[in-house]
């Protein structure tokens, strides 16, 4: 008589995507910075209307550097999709571009706090001031943060895609695939939380 086969036969742990330790303590993270921005978001709010300060205009820069990050995230997700179909050039090109797109974004932050303090907008000028330094501050360093995985998985593609056997191994390593899944959807976050940190600075410049 044939015997069932076993429910956990197939189980994967890299493909059991929920429940995988690197997952979890990755949405752990991402929800300790969600709360840490959201707070420091209502602080602002509470601040400004109970010491009545005017609001600070932000700078347009802000919103260019924002199609920077969003473009860093259009070129990860096409070094995932690039990963899951094989192709070897658009992966490394893919992520060139991410890193790229990043360090402009990280240099025109710094144009944006010069023309801060152009506008006699110092950290120390008021408290709106401060909480816009902190709260761009804390996103900057959150993005190079990312910076070092985005180079590691260049430089370990770059060195082990040789010839067509050492491609293979790389593009069928699911511990790879999974880590790559983890730093995309850290990424997705963090140009979503610039959306959303743009838009409220924005909307309270509104709030006189």
């Amino acid at each position: 008589m044939r015997e069932p086969a076993k429910a956990n036969s197939s189980y994967n742990e890299y493909d059991n995507f929920a429940f995988h330790p690197h997952n979890v303590l990755l949405m752990l993270a991402l929800a300790g910075i969600t709360a840490l921005f959201l707070a420091l978001t209502v602080s602002f709010v509470y601040t400004r209307i109970q010491s009545a300060l005017p609001p600070i205009q932000l700078p347009l820069i802000f919103l260019f550097n924002t199609t920077l990050l969003l473009g860093s995230s259009a070129t990860i997700h096409w070094a995932r999709r690039a990963y899951k179909t094989d192709h070897t050039r658009q992966y490394q090109q893919a992520l060139w571009l991410t890193i790229l797109l990043t360090l402009a974004f990280l240099c025109m932050q710094f144009v944006g706090w010069r023309q801060l303090l152009a506008q006699n907008i110092q950290f120390n000028s008021g408290n709106s001031a401060s909480y816009l330094y902190l709260i761009s501050g804390l996103h900057f360093a959150h993005v190079v943060a990312g910076l070092p995985f985005l180079a590691m998985f260049l430089q370990t593609a770059r060195k082990r895609m040789k010839d067509p056997v050492s491609v293979l191994v790389y593009f069928s390593d699911p511990e790879k695939r999974l880590k790559l899944r983890l730093l995309t959807l850290y990424w997705h976050f963090l140009d979503g939380l610039w959306v959303y940190l743009i838009l409220f600075f924005f909307v309270n410049q509104l709030l006189r």
